[in-house]
């Protein structure tokens, strides 16, 4: 074969030669030469013993090799820095015929193996064959393992590294964060050990990718930086990545398939680590690394793998021991939370042995990454006395009760509270005295005005954990009042909104109808609502479904209420002390001069929840996994995980609220219907540039009327009782809050005649849509937004008493309530 078709064909020559034992006669005019296994030149494994070039280098310069390999000069042909064929001259006594892919098949090397080469089909010969000195001799020359690792010491103490020339899957459910592992070994390999990366996302696009390594290495919380918003210090550390970023090559696109993996790769000098993240186990027409096409694309990964030399590490979306059969990896790392929300098992697993070993990581999804699942470090010992814990009891307690939320494992904490709590952690765990002393102000702040957490033995303990902390800070407090700034558009749960449940306990009876006589039987006209339905709807899933389908996924999360500030106002918690002598915080909003004149102008919605009950898109009975669809059906109602759609805006929240701020690892997020109908109407007005990808749902027939009844009677209710006031206009607050929130109840030991997540979380969400788009409207109109909250609350700056002409002010549901105060006023909540 002539140069130029060598040229062409290198890549499958020395293939060949590799798996077959096949060698080639190569010439250039006069010049000829064979390209033969390593195997018949055992010399050059020695590293540095001839000259070496990788395959894309040689392919290139391969006229010039074959030159000199004539000479008899012989040449080294790398996959990397793995050494796998030869050039040596035609006339070299090296026991090789010259002739065009010829067999020497009975011909015995020194060492007794037999060479098994030439055009015939494989089974027409011995197979090559290896004496235990070949082998041996590879493993001596080839040295210590030195693969890349993911940087977290107990995880790579389980594995033993990425291994060259394997395949290793890590399976995860969706949340739990496997593409974070592939993610960290990435970094460690390019950023740390200075070696070639290529990450090849069918997942996340590189946009999402950059975020996530900004995130992990500078603790930057991932869902601000998804909006754009970066710190001084992450602007920095983002223009050093981008110049230390050509060893992290990123192919992204939908249409991603294993063999553009495998035709890429071999391309790139000086590869150490192939990362694919990831494969989806539901089909989609969209993704080619997908469903029933996953065991054709490990199979060509893992011969990548080995082919190459490099290890490939491959993230896919489920743990389903099934799926992983089918893809047969070499090694397969299997994440599986655990009963500690701050703490994921991973079990390590070879093809041929079971499992080897595991490890437990801590998953720190706010900030892009795991960690390891170690305790903080003590203060070091001085002068030989003992190392005595870093911070007092009670700092380590909180650090450790907060830790599941600030782990991103569970949800629910305002963003200012979670990045403060976050930051003692890390003060702790980095020995820095100095910071948790920083911190005391903020912590005090946030002690003595605690979030509402949920009735669960994580959210019991944290509370139990800051009124501690708050009652040791009273005790050492001056007597000084101090105001924290918070955390730009964090916002702030009030501590009692009207015609809202937030501030709702469930109690022992409350699943019991109203006696006769009761003001307003609210449960008991729930209940003839949803029974009347001609769906025939299901009110309470079994226990024994709860932990499956699509249940697990549903969160308070979901609600979609905004937490925002206008991003040129100034947001500051002060002190305030109720009637009733409880101590809370209290918003006080500065407005800088460039606003022009104007007053706060506090709106405040009527009956969000019983209003939103007239139209709930929801499902009323079961929900079944339809899986990603190409566009959204407004037949169907359910919950829907899409992209987080990019919003530019600065005048207004994002339209999801919340939502945004707790992501998966691809940057994902499950909505209710509301908030996909909202979507595809802000894109319908040119809002929105297109709707986003639907990427997995579970639905069934939707309904919008099955709560209306409720809402009639709610209404009717209200318009007679709120002339009343006094007890009665409390009582039927009251009994309407106890029924929205028996839909589902926190805590799992409450009876109630209802437990359906989705109803729930829909009806809240249909709440937030329609606060949302009230504002909108004002806006557009002219009016300027100076802060939205939950389902009822904005300010708005206006002239003295002239509310944004959009709202109708009255005491009626779909009406609203106006007060006016002056800049820098606190701005007064619910019992105030």
């Amino acid at each position: 074969m002539n140069a130029t078709e060598a040229g062409n064909k290198l890549f499958a020559l020395v293939k060949r030669a590799e798996t077959d034992g096949v060698s080639t006669l190569i010439h250039k005019r006069d010049e000829r030469v064979l390209l033969v296994p390593l195997d018949r030149f055992p010399a050059a494994r020695k590293p540095g013993a001839f000259p070496s070039h990788v395959l894309s280098a040689a392919q290139k310069d391969l006229g010039d090799l074959i030159t000199r390999a004539a000479k008899g000069q012989p040449q080294v042909l790398r996959r990397n820095t793995t050494p796998v064929a030869v050039l040596l001259s035609a006339g070299t006594d090296s026991g090789v015929l010259s002739s065009d892919t010829v067999a020497q098949t009975g011909a015995a090397s020194a060492g007794g193996a037999v060479n098994s080469q030439g055009n015939q089909e494989r089974s027409s010969g011995p197979r090559r064959l290896a004496t235990l000195g070949d082998a041996m001799g590879s493993v001596l020359t080839s040295g210590p393992a030195g693969g890349p690792t993911f940087g977290l010491p107990g995880l790579d103490a389980a594995t033993g590294g990425l291994q060259p020339g394997k395949l290793t899957l890590v399976a995860a459910r969706p949340s739990v964060g496997g593409s974070l592992l592939g993610l960290a070994a990435a970094r460690r390999t390019a950023l740390v050990d200075h070696d070639m990366v290529l990450y090849a996302a069918s997942g996340p696009n590189r946009d999402d990718i950059f975020r996530r390594i900004i995130s992990a290495e500078t603790g930057g919380d991932y869902p601000r930086l998804k909006q754009g918003r970066l710190t001084e210090h992450e602007q920095q550390v983002a223009h050093e990545l981008v110049q230390a970023g050509d060893l992290l090559m990123i192919d992204d696109g939908s249409d991603l398939t294993a063999v553009d993996i495998a035709e890429t790769a071999p391309h790139m000098e000086g590869l150490a680590l192939v990362v694919v993240d990831r494969l989806q186990a539901a089909h989609s027409a969209r993704l080619p690394l997908s469903g029933d096409r996953l065991p054709d694309a490990s199979q060509l990964l893992a011969s990548l793998a080995r082919i190459l030399h490099v290890p490939v590490l491959a993230i896919v979306d489920s743990d389903d021991p099934s799926l992983l059969g089918l893809l047969d990896a070499d090694v397969t790392l299997t994440l599986s939370p655990t009963e500690d929300p701050a703490k994921v098992r991973v079990t390590v697993a070879e093809r041929d042995f079971g499992t080897i070993g595991s490890a437990y990581l801590s998953p720190d999804l706010l900030h892009a990454r795991f960690l390891d699942a170690g305790s903080a470090p003590a203060v070091p010992a001085v002068g030989g006395q003992p190392a005595r814990p870093l911070g007092s009891a009670i700092e380590r307690e909180l650090a450790e009760a907060a830790l599941p939320y600030t782990s991103g494992a569970r949800q629910g904490l305002p963003a200012a509270v979670t990045h403060v709590l976050a930051a003692l952690r890390t003060a702790l765990a980095n020995g820095d005295q100095d910071a948790i002393d920083e911190l005391g102000p903020s912590l005090a702040e946030v002690a003595a005005a605690p979030p509402q957490l949920p009735d669960t033995d994580e959210g019991r303990r944290l509370a139990v954990a800051l009124n501690a902390y708050n009652t040791t800070a009273a005790a050492d407090a001056t007597g000084q009042p101090v105001a924290v700034e918070s955390t730009e558009g964090s916002g702030h749960v009030p501590d009692d909104e009207d015609d809202t449940d937030e501030g709702v306990e469930l109690q022992p009876g409350d699943e019991e109808d109203e006696p006769e006589g009761a003001v307003f039987p609210a449960l008991k006209i729930l209940k003839n609502a949803v029974a009347r339905s001609k769906m025939h709807p299901i009110p309470v899933i079994g226990i024994e479904a709860r932990e499956s389908g699509p249940w697990p996924l549903i969160s308070e999360h979901m609600d979609g209420e905004p937490r925002w500030v206008h991003p040129d106002v100034t947001s500051t918690r002060v002190p305030f002390i109720r009637e009733n002598g409880k101590r809370v915080r209290r918003d006080q909003l500065d407005v800088p001069d460039a606003f022009g004149a104007g007053v706060l102008c506090l709106i405040d919605r009527n009956g969000s929840y019983p209003s939103a009950c007239s139209a709930v898109p929801l499902a009323p009975n079961k929900l079944l996994h339809t899986g990603p669809l190409e566009a959204f059906d407004k037949a169907s109602a359910g919950i829907y995980l899409i992209d987080i759609p990019e919003w530019t805006r600065t005048d207004m929240p994002h339209p999801l609220g919340r939502i945004i701020d707790r992501p998966d690892e691809q940057g994902r997020v499950w909505v209710t219907t509301p908030h996909i109908k909202q979507l595809a109407r802000l894109v319908r007005e040119d809002h929105l540039a297109a709707m986003p990808a639907i990427h997995d749902s579970w639905t069934g027939k939707a309904n919008e009327s099955l709560f209306k009844p409720f809402y009639e009677a709610t209404r009717k209710a209200r318009t007679e009782l709120i002339q009343t006031g006094g007890e009665p206009y409390k009582d039927y607050k009251t009994r309407l809050s106890i029924a929205l929130r028996l839909l589902w109840p926190k805590r799992q030991e409450q009876r109630s005649p209802f437990w359906r997540p989705d109803w729930r979380m829909s009806m809240v969400a249909e709440a937030s849509v329609r606060h949302w788009m009230a504002a909108f409207k004002a806006v557009q109109d002219g009016h300027t937004l100076i802060a939205l909250r939950n389902v009822d609350a904005a300010v708005f700056w206006t002239p003295p008493d002239t509310p944004p002409d959009t709202y109708r002010i009255g005491t009626g549901f779909g009406e609203v309530k106006a007060k006016f105060i002056q800049p820098g006023e606190m701005i007064p909540e619910g019992d105030d």
